[in-house]
């Protein structure tokens, strides 16, 4: 790895070589994780997004993972989907099953998908009903500060823009306190309608993961984790900060190349 810190108020940045190197590291993280999450609760409820990450996530699917991986204990939810077929080429769901569900032994029901013949209102309500009945059974944990779900781990990719999940800078859904799962019908990037988990909920997680990848994204990667001013306060991905669990950054070169290294200790 290149350098690996933790920042004095953003958590823990891994700044890697490549992007095998960045797969190899985040496979092994997460694997870490499951095994101590099945150890602990006898489940592990791992939420994702879309996007590169899936791509990155690709050596779960290979020695020695899926092998020594509790696949079966997985419980698999989208931290943000857009509300499209799940066989349509933006699927969220139709990304992770390509390039990962269906490479490793998970058992088809825990893998938790929106209902995809609904309206976005709907299926946010329907999903969010999905994790309560889950929290109430505790496969999914729940936070001991608020009610809501406590995830295992949930896995972020950033945008340029530096949105997370379907949070978008300035989109008034940035401010929903109450609910758990939101929907959004006007997405500035395409397709518009899209379902997403709430801040609360993502920093109510035990883990949040953050990877980012490339130079175009390296101006963002600065203004959410740099102490940049005032510019950055309403950047979605600034306002992930788990409120008692552990966040960590997986980042290239090329996405770190623009941050403040005085900012973090070896």
């Amino acid at each position: 790895m290149a350098h690996s810190g933790v920042h004095k108020d953003r958590g823990e940045l891994r700044i890697h070589e490549n992007l095998d190197e960045l797969g190899t590291d985040l496979a092994e993280y997460i694997a870490e994780l499951s095994e101590a999450s099945v150890k602990e609760r006898g489940v592990f409820a791992i939420a994702i997004s879309g996007g590169s990450l899936i791509g990155l996530m690709g050596k779960l699917c290979e020695a020695p993972y899926n092998k020594t991986v509790d696949w079966a204990k997985w419980y698999i939810f989208w931290a943000d989907e857009r509300v499209v077929a799940k066989t349509h080429a933006d699927s969220n769901y139709k990304l992770a099953k390509d390039g990962l569900l269906s490479k490793v032994p998970v058992v088809p029901s825990h893998v938790n998908s929106i209902n995809d013949s609904v309206s976005a209102e709907e299926a946010a309500d329907d999903y969010e009903f999905h994790v309560r009945q889950l929290v109430k059974t505790r496969t999914i944990n729940v936070s001991d500060i608020s009610d809501c779900p406590k995830f295992d781990l949930i896995l972020l990719g950033m945008g340029s823009d530096g949105h997370v999940a379907s949070l978008f800078p300035n989109h008034p859904v940035l401010d929903e306190k109450d609910e758990w799962v939101t929907f959004i019908t006007d997405s500035p990037k395409s397709p518009p309608e899209r379902i997403t988990f709430t801040l609360p909920v993502i920093n109510s997680a035990s883990n949040v993961v953050v990877v980012v990848t490339g130079e175009s994204k390296a101006e963002a990667v600065h203004l959410a984790i740099d102490d940049a001013g005032a510019d950055c306060l309403s950047l979605p991905a600034r306002l992930v900060q788990p409120t008692k669990g552990k966040l960590a950054w997986f980042l290239d070169k090329l996405a770190a190349s623009k941050l403040d290294g005085s900012q973090f200790s070896e």
